[in-house]
């Protein structure tokens, strides 16, 4: 059913988001070591960033996977209501 809110009740599957940013954090650690070791110091820099930025992204996505199901939400927990506009 739509009511039109979703935007603003969607939720994440965070746990999938986890394990696609464990991913993203290993190629871009791979990557800067790699053109480091090349000596692309650019590429490995922009690399190193990207893992930064992951890195972060990783922490709030464990923040929130540790606040329970308010924002991750297992099979038993219903859909929330729609808010009331008045």
């Amino acid at each position: 059913m739509r009511t039109g809110s979703e935007p603003t009740t969607a939720r994440s599957a965070l746990r999938t988001r986890f394990w696609l940013s464990v991913w993203g954090l290993v190629w871009a650690l791979f990557g800067t070591a790699v053109f480091a070791l090349v000596g692309r110091t650019g590429w490995a820099v922009a690399c190193g960033v990207l893992a930064l930025v992951v890195a972060v992204d990783m922490g709030f996505i464990v923040r929130h996977i540790h606040q329970g199901p308010h924002y991750q939400p297992g099979p038993d927990i219903p859909p929330y209501n729609p808010p009331d506009h008045r």
